[in-house]
């Protein structure tokens, strides 16, 4: 065998192993994120705080759950200024770590019947562990599928640790669906609840086993031997690049809250608003998160084929144009109208988040990629992510159990992201605009610069 075909085959390996390992790890991270958020919207209001009323009880847990959020952008910037010194695998392992640990704890900790206050003061502790080792984590992820991609194809291998979070999420609702259909209700409430959040040290195992094999990645090794590493990354990235931070976060508004009305408001709509039985929107979920692993793939070679800033902006559009159907859908109580509501919002949302992680790499130069592309994304969190599942429950109350501020809530973020998609660069070299908004002018063949000059369509 020749050295040509040796190298080609050892790096087809090496990017075999970049996807796997940016999959697996992901969606073990995600499914104990959204653990926690299943567990908020059904059962923590009773177990954590039963002096509430209902209402009231699930906005708490809700809130806990938005904690999680805040210390993401804390993660995201602490584990990128690292990524970007150190380089990713250490900090994807890290993070790994620190999440694992978080959700173990949560199923051993005690509830409020049995120590007090000191019950939601402890969940909430544990919820912002969790936020912060999320927070670092999805920067590291994309960036070790992406930076060991083939130029043409950083969309497919960038939507591979994407697909990850419908394949978490389809772990933590069947985890938590199948336990409360083989216990009664009060055997899973007393103790069954708890087996998702234990059974996460098994996966932890696992994920820490994928990615302890997998390589530095070939773009940070290149700036490292060329003695190009930022000493301080965040500061380097705001004094340079705080336009595309702006626009990263912007283009991901929608999607993040979008997201989580689907995802986790709906089942509280569904089982108080609607009065139905948990299930049939659980069910919907996981009808959705199957169907989702595959069409962030498509999404992803998508925009390898026709760019990341049209795919994207029809995602957008479509998700503020289904904001009122989806609710009438839901709002029929039909359960396979329900799960087609929440199906489409997913697949709508998919065409966002599948172009994403390649999007927001491309945007930023890789010697602070780790750091640029996880303020952008976890800013993005925080203000849309945290607030969406409280403020669209606080919206419901105001409305007398109508949808309809919701909905506009849903549109007006899309609005947002519409604009900031306008106004971003089209990164991906076969699809690059001549004087797009902020037009990309220059690429090397494996790296892509932002620019720092302005155009126009």
């Amino acid at each position: 065998m020749s050295t040509e075909s040796t190298e080609t085959l050892e790096q087809a390996v090496t990017r075999r192993r970049a996807r796997i390992a940016s999959f697996v790890g992901t969606t073990i991270e995600w499914y104990d994120f959204y653990l926690y958020g299943t567990a908020a919207a059904l059962v923590f209001n009773q177990l954590f705080f039963p002096s509430y009323s209902a209402m009231a009880g699930t906005m708490m847990a809700l809130l806990t759950f938005s904690a999680g959020f805040i210390a993401r952008p804390l993660g995201g910037v602490i584990m990128g200024h690292f990524g970007d010194k150190i380089g990713r695998k250490a900090m994807l392992v890290s993070s790994l770590l620190v999440m694992g640990l978080a959700t173990t704890l949560i199923g051993f900790l005690p509830t409020y019947a049995s120590i007090g206050v000191w019950a939601p003061i402890l969940l909430l502790l544990l919820r912002m562990i969790q936020g912060f080792g999320v927070g670092g984590e999805w920067g590291g992820a994309v960036l070790v599928a992406v930076e060991n991609a083939p130029p043409e194809k950083r969309g497919f291998f960038g939507a591979w640790p994407q697909a990850g979070v419908p394949v978490g999420l389809l772990l933590a609702n069947g985890v938590f669906m199948a336990s409360s259909l083989m216990l009664s209700p009060e055997a899973f409430l007393a103790w069954g609840w708890r087996i998702g959040f234990v059974g996460s040290a098994l996966l932890i195992v696992v994920g820490l086993v994928i990615r302890l094999k997998m390589e530095e990645t070939p773009t940070f090794q290149d700036v490292k031997d060329k003695g190009e590493v930022a000493k301080f990354p965040v500061l380097h990235v705001l004094r340079t690049q705080w336009r595309a931070v702006a626009l990263a976060v912007g283009i991901k508004m929608s999607q993040n809250a979008i997201f989580y009305i689907i995802t986790v408001f709906a089942l509280t709509y569904a089982s108080t608003a609607l009065g139905l039985p948990q299930s049939v929107a659980l069910i919907g979920v996981l009808i959705g998160s199957v169907v989702s692993s595959f069409t962030l793939l498509i999404s992803g070679w998508l925009s390898d084929q026709y760019g990341r800033r049209r795919v994207y902006m029809i995602g957008a559009v479509l998700s503020a144009l289904f904001a009122f159907p989806f609710f009438m859908l839901m709002g029929t109580g039909s359960a396979i109208l329900i799960w087609l509501a929440i199906v489409a919002g997913l697949v709508f949302h998919d065409l966002m988040y599948g172009p994403q992680a390649a999007y927001m790499a491309e945007m930023f130069e890789p010697n602070v990629r780790y750091t640029g592309a996880s303020l952008g994304y976890q800013i993005a969190s925080t203000i849309a992510g945290a607030v969406s599942p409280v403020l669209a429950v606080f919206l419901l109350s105001i409305s007398d159990n109508q949808p309809w501020l919701v909905a506009l809530y849903m549109i007006g973020m899309s609005i947002i992201t519409i604009v900031a998609t306008w106004l971003s660069p089209e990164t991906h070299r076969g699809n690059r605009r001549k004087g797009g908004p902020l037009a990309v002018q220059q690429a090397k063949a494996n790296e892509i610069q932002v620019p720092a000059t302005a155009g126009r369509d």
